[in-house]
């Protein structure tokens, strides 16, 4: 997917919802195909929301999108990455988990001067 077209904020909401009990840990974890898509749909709103190509975000196995005004990174590893596990990405992007507590807890890696997402977060409220 492309994070240059736009998300429907409609349909970010829904793929959210169908996550957010088990974000909540009332359920057990959603089928793969609904977390991939909770996750590639906020990493494209992300994008769209913050365009650039400054910093990487990366959600493994899932997706990885640029974003962030600055200088911009064409080849090898990027200055500036941000990268986590899809629950964590999901929490952060709901507002359930502030940026600056995933980092201090190791549940986020950011490296590089701009990877720092706390201002583009939450992406959307569950």
């Amino acid at each position: 997917m492309s994070p240059s077209r736009t998300v429907d904020p409609g349909e970010l909401h829904a793929a959210v919802q169908v996550v957010t009990a088990w974000l909540d840990d009332v359920e057990e974890a959603p089928p793969r195909a609904d977390v991939a898509k909770a996750v590639r749909l906020s990493l494209r709103a992300l994008a769209a929301d913050a365009p650039g190509r400054s910093v990487e975000v990366r959600v493994p196995p899932f997706a990885a999108v640029q974003c962030l005004e600055g200088p911009r990174h064409t080849r090898g590893t990027p200055p500036n990455v941000v990268e986590t596990d899809p629950r964590t990405w999901l929490e952060l992007a709901t507002g359930r988990l502030q940026w600056t507590d995933a980092v201090e807890a190791g549940r986020v890696t950011a490296s590089g001067s701009r990877a720092d997402l706390a201002h583009w977060l939450p992406i959307v409220r569950a």
